[in-house]
């Protein structure tokens, strides 16, 4: 499976490049220099962060497996040109399944949750080919985590060759960012996100880890690597989703038939989902009512346990059925006719999260004060910095995301904790971690018709400042 699996059924060119590469490597001392096993430590912090530690991984361009063996990950394969580099990793990973193959002509009879490229799209014969192959292995789940260098820092890399403080590497592609965007979306990928890093590529008195964790965030421009998280792209087929519209209600009881009165019907089954939340008003008796009077819909009532419409939110998540989640302020806000545009979103594969945006459309007058109205646009900067997505309105209350992704979210919330009392951020975070696809939807913003706002400006604003702040050390200043 081995030696003929290099350069089977690629081009007279592309199989020249790799024999050229696979020479090249083949005749590489058999252990790394200080060098590059600091910074093969450095890359594996980012690659630990981006990959669960239960995910399936396959490394393409694997060399000696060093980068595999500092993942906590224990399904792994890999594949490279070099046999002499496909035998150190067997020995140094014996648990792992390794071969000799290249990207351009790759045969695997199994699909990974994560497939890493690091620095292979550098020395690859043909990238558009590579990233095609790559399909073969994937799932709509699954995850291509590349990096790749700037071109800022060839000189630099050219001269610390020549000072023999960096070994030698065969003649590399130089690829722009925009370069590689432009392969991704001919080969039929998609970037979730893209992001550069690592100012110091080695470990030097600790000061690596403050200019690479601190300063590298704020200078992009100038960092040795760029990461790109990327999906397969394209339309998926996915008829027949059930949905939960879960509905936190609290004082809302003027809300409550008109929500199930005005809901639409999407997939093949609509859950309607009240959870009420220690109301002053007859709202849980409305909701009981409400339910008793429309028994062919599909209506189901609950009280919260704890407070919040975060602690609403999570309980609700854990007693529905549906396939797709979604939230509806009880203040009907944001219309519930504008769902079905978040249910396509999901049900189309465009989008694994769907994120609500206020910030579109013109508002009706008393819908958002204006201190309101620019808070908001401010955090959706902030934010879009922070997760590398569109996020531009983080508190439109209405988000909706795959029911089996949020059971992966609520699984790893020890990675943020309890510490959201809206429900909005440990959604968006969550998504963020499991470098899932965002896409804003932007509604009709309308002003309430009963009851009044539980949101306390100052209070919650500084709420607000207090989740950038963590959300910076959780996401982006790793």
């Amino acid at each position: 499976m081995d030696e003929d699996k290099r350069s089977e059924g690629v081009s007279f060119i592309v199989r020249a490049h790799l024999d050229q590469i696979a020479g090249f490597f083949d005749t590489a001392p058999s252990s790394s220099t200080w060098g590059a096993r600091s910074y093969r430590g450095i890359l594996s912090h980012y690659f630990r962060h981006l990959i669960p530690a239960e995910a399936s991984v396959l490394e393409v361009g694997c060399g000696n497996g060093e980068l595999l063996a500092l993942l906590r990950n224990q399904d792994i394969s890999g594949v490279d040109v070099s046999a002499n580099q496909v035998e150190r990793a067997r020995k140094r990973l014996p648990h792992g399944t390794f071969a000799v193959q290249a990207g351009e002509a790759l045969h695997f009879k199994r699909t990974f949750d994560v497939i890493i490229l690091s620095e292979t799209l550098n020395f690859a014969a043909d990238v558009q080919l590579l990233l095609e192959q790559l399909r073969t292995v994937s799932t709509p789940e699954t995850r291509l985590i590349c990096n790749f260098y700037s071109s800022l820092w060839r000189p630099i890399l050219a001269l610390a060759t020549t000072l023999r403080l960096k070994a030698p590497a065969p003649q590399s592609n130089w690829l722009s960012t925009d370069d590689v965007r432009n392969l991704f979306r001919l080969a039929d990928w998609e970037p979730v996100k893209i992001f550069p890093c690592i100012l110091c590529p080695v470990s030097f008195l600790r000061l690596d880890r403050f200019l690479n964790r601190f300063v590298a965030p704020l200078l992009p421009w100038f960092c040795l690597t760029v990461f790109a998280v990327v999906r397969v792209r394209g339309v998926r087929d996915r008829k027949g989703r059930s949905a939960t519209v879960v509905i936190p209600a609290r004082n809302e009881a003027g809300n409550i038939e008109e929500a199930v009165q005005r809901m639409p019907r999407m997939g093949d089954k609509t859950e309607i989902l009240f959870i009420e939340g220690h109301s002053r008003d007859n709202t849980w008796r409305e909701i009981l009512r409400v339910a008793e009077k429309y028994p062919e819909l599909d209506i189901k009532a609950m009280q919260q346990s704890g407070r919040g419409k975060g602690n609403a939110v999570r309980e609700a998540f854990a007693a529905a059925s549906g396939d797709i989640l979604m939230i509806l302020d009880a203040d009907l806000t944001v219309p519930p006719e504008e769902l079905p545009k978040f249910y396509e979103a999901l049900n189309s594969g465009h989008a694994e999260f769907a994120n609500g945006v206020r910030l579109v459309y013109p508002m009706e007058d008393r819908a958002m004060q204006f201190l309101n109205l620019c808070a908001n646009k401010v955090f959706g900067l902030i934010f879009t910095w922070l997760l590398g997505q569109s996020v531009k309105d983080t508190l439109c209350g209405t988000k909706v995301l795959l029911r089996s992704d949020y059971q992966k979210i609520a699984a790893n919330r020890a990675y943020f904790g309890e510490f959201d009392p809206f429900g909005d951020f440990d959604l968006l975070f969550g998504a963020d971690k499991l470098n899932l696809k965002i896409a804003d939807i932007p509604i009709r913003y309308r002003e309430r018709t009963y009851g009044s706002t539980n949101i306390q400006r100052w209070k919650h604003g500084w709420l607000l400042l207090r989740m950038v702040c963590f959300a910076a050390k959780k996401l982006k200043f790793i």
